[in-house]
């Protein structure tokens, strides 16, 4: 039988760890931290974050578990369904854990563990997401990486880059504007020469 108090102790020090690594990831990026200096923030040895995580890599996966909390828009009126995701992702940007999310993004532009990891959110949560909706896995990939030049090109370039038109832009208008984008992704079909060349061989 397990010890409560152990177990909950052993919770406490891996939040700890995640929290300190999530702090020198996002100060120094993947490359520049290290075991030693997340063991030092987190005033721990260095044995116990390989105890807990086994290696840097184990360490990064685990303070860049990031879920997009896609709703379920399954009830959603069908013609609104663009707005509706925009809608998400722009609150999902500002929410008080983005930092991570943030972090992720701009270590996936030079890093291949966070780019890995990034790609693993695309494929776990938002091709899920439009198979759904569409209700065709056949060509869910295809959209969700199309959407994905909206949702995660919008968090580049308003949270991270800060472009003032954009950021000064009402998010009525992004709402509406991207929004209709992905409206478009989501209801109607691939252009028939898309299709064709991807099934036809």
């Amino acid at each position: 039988m397990s010890d409560p108090t152990r177990q909950r102790k052993s919770d406490t020090t891996r939040s700890r760890i995640i929290e300190a690594a999530r702090e020198r990831f996002r100060k120094e990026g993947y490359e520049r931290t290290t075991i030693r200096k997340v063991a030092r923030d987190a005033k721990i040895d260095p044995s116990m974050v390989m105890r807990y995580f086994e290696s840097k890599r184990g360490l990064f996966d685990a303070a860049m578990a990031i879920e997009l909390r896609i709703p379920d828009l399954s009830d959603h009126p069908r013609d609104k369904l663009g707005e509706a995701l925009i809608t998400h992702f722009l609150s999902r940007w500002e929410q008080p854990d983005a930092d991570s999310l943030q972090l992720l993004l701009r270590s996936s532009a030079s890093n291949e563990e966070a780019a890995e990891r990034m790609r693993g959110i695309f494929r776990g949560q938002i091709v899920t997401m439009v198979a759904r909706l569409r209700g065709d896995e056949t060509d869910a990939p295809e959209v969700a990486a199309l959407i994905a030049t909206q949702t995660i090109g919008l968090g580049y370039a308003r949270y991270i880059l800060k472009l003032p038109p954009l950021v000064a832009m009402p998010r009525e208008t992004i709402i509406k504007v991207i929004g209709a984008t992905i409206q478009r992704y989501l209801t109607e079909p691939l252009p028939q020469m898309f299709t064709g060349e991807k099934r036809g061989g």
